[in-house]
């Protein structure tokens, strides 16, 4: 939230500043204007008066500028979703078209006088001081436009920055014809014109080729490859499957689809989509991204990666999966936990469209064997069982983690007696160099000599640790644990 309103706060005064130097655009050009028209009709210049024309033409276009900044600063709304940006490419259309119509017209006339000898003017020192001014004017209107254009993206006030240019190198054109006339050179003045018309048509091609790449909806040239060079990096995507951008006014506007792996959870592929936007926005400000995120099936997912992937899209809790080659065929196993209360047509038919969904998965030539185990719904309610039977069974674990070797230091022994029966929790630790595989099954074969002793046991939870402490220890730690009698524990199965 804090950097949407910096952002938004960032904006609001770019469209300030964007608004105000259009405004002091039109006064300069009104003031240039009517100089250049007093002076060239006193003079007789042309190239005074198309440099005049010129300048109307683009007080005109300033005023066109001046209103379309305000029009592509208006917020998105539900006829313009993605804002009025384009608003100013309008405007800077216009100008292009005006600029090539006064071109065309000098460049004719020019043309004329040119043949007819040169036509009849007088270079007036009213002209040479309007044509200096407009030379200073220029210099400083181009170079604060060329600046706040390119601080806030604005096409509308680059178009004029052009045009501004092109006055200033006309100025000077118009500004050596008189010269060249004042030492006797007839043609000077019609030439000066000619030069005009030429820096008006460029100025017009310069704004035309810009304009109309952005209303066809153009790639700004080289922020894709700067994109894509940013989001191949996000962890997480796995490839760029397609990005498209185009300019609206000072804003940039994309959507770009990327690959995931299709084993990533939820939370990490909007993490991924959010590290995308921000990454972007942080290297190009004016951008807004739309992310599409596709998740594929990558080339090193393992078996058990895509059953869980299946299953995890059913929302079936499994465990216990067993993967075996039998003959180059693929044999899986697994537990499938169900609704204790569920029927077993119901259960049956649930699992029957798992294993169908495995071998869409897998192959249709696997098999597919699944244990169909109850859960447990409700909450079981229960309460800590007596001291003396806690005492009796810490100790037959005690013994028995002894005679076994491998599980040492039982501790933190809980018994809990539910409706269902006791339920044995302890934690314990082994040496922190075994495998998984022998600390798991040295903790199944305690909890079934425990469940053969007593019972009524009906889980035993066994949590292994890192440790090292010995046998002798485990012994006096277990005799501790004894506090009552064991003739009041729960009766054993002979």
């Amino acid at each position: 939230m804090q950097t949407d309103r910096v952002i938004n706060g960032e904006r609001a005064t770019d469209h300030a500043r964007k608004e105000r130097a259009a405004l002091l655009s039109i006064l300069a050009s009104a003031g240039i204007t009517l100089g250049k028209f007093v002076a060239g009709m006193l003079s007789g210049s042309l190239a005074l008066l198309s440099e005049a024309a010129h300048a109307l033409v683009d007080t005109g276009a300033t005023i066109v500028t001046y209103f379309a900044v305000r029009a592509a600063n208006k917020p998105a709304d539900a006829e313009h979703q993605y804002g009025h940006g384009k608003f100013e490419s309008l405007a800077a259309l216009a100008e292009m078209v005006v600029l090539f119509i006064l071109a065309t017209f000098v460049l004719i006339e020019a043309s004329r006088r040119i043949t007819e000898g040169g036509g009849e003017f007088e270079p007036t020192p009213l002209a040479f001081a309007v044509l200096i001014i407009s030379i200073i004017v220029d210099i400083n209107r181009v170079r604060s436009l060329r600046k706040v254009a390119k601080e806030t993206g604005s096409q509308a006030l680059a178009a004029d920055a052009i045009h501004f240019a092109s006055d200033l190198a006309g100025s000077t054109l118009v500004l050596l014809g008189l010269v060249a006339a004042l030492f006797g050179f007839k043609y000077g003045d019609a030439v000066a014109a000619i030069g005009v018309a030429v820096f008006i048509a460029i100025a017009g091609w310069r704004l035309g080729r810009q304009t109309i790449d952005t209303l066809l909806d153009g790639a700004p040239k080289g922020i894709a490859e700067r994109v894509s060079a940013l989001v191949i990096d996000v962890p997480g995507v796995v490839r760029i499957d397609q990005l498209r951008l185009r300019s609206g006014g000072a804003e940039i506007f994309g959507e770009i689809e990327v690959s995931v792996s299709r084993t990533l959870p939820l939370e990490r592929v909007m993490a991924i989509k959010e590290q995308i936007q921000a990454t972007v926005r942080e290297a190009v400000a004016n951008a807004q991204l739309t992310v599409t995120v596709i998740p594929r099936a990558l080339d090193n997912e393992t078996v058990l990666e895509r059953i869980l992937l299946t299953a995890a899209k059913r929302r079936l809790p499994v465990h216990h999966v067993t993967v075996q080659n039998i003959s180059e065929r693929l044999s899986i196993g697994l537990d499938i936990e169900l609704d204790s209360r569920m029927s077993l047509l119901a259960a049956h038919g649930i699992a029957s469209k798992f294993e169908a969904a495995i071998r869409d998965e897998l192959g249709a030539e696997i098999e597919v064997e699944t244990h169909i185990e109850p859960l447990e719904i409700a909450h079981l309610a229960g309460e800590n069982a007596p001291e003396a039977v806690v005492a009796a069974i810490a100790e037959t674990i005690a013994s028995v983690a002894v005679r076994i070797g491998t599980i040492q230091n039982v501790h933190d022994i809980r018994v809990r007696q539910t409706t269902a029966g006791l339920i044995v929790n302890y934690h314990c630790q082994a040496d922190p160099s075994l495998d998984i595989q022998s600390v798991h099954d040295a903790i199944d074969l305690l909890e079934r000599e425990i469940r053969s002793s007593y019972a009524d046991i009906i889980r035993v939870i066994g949590h292994a640790e890192p440790g090292s402490r010995s046998n002798e220890e485990l012994i006096g730690s277990a005799a501790q644990m004894t506090t009552s009698p064991v003739a009041d524990i729960p009766s054993r199965r002979s």
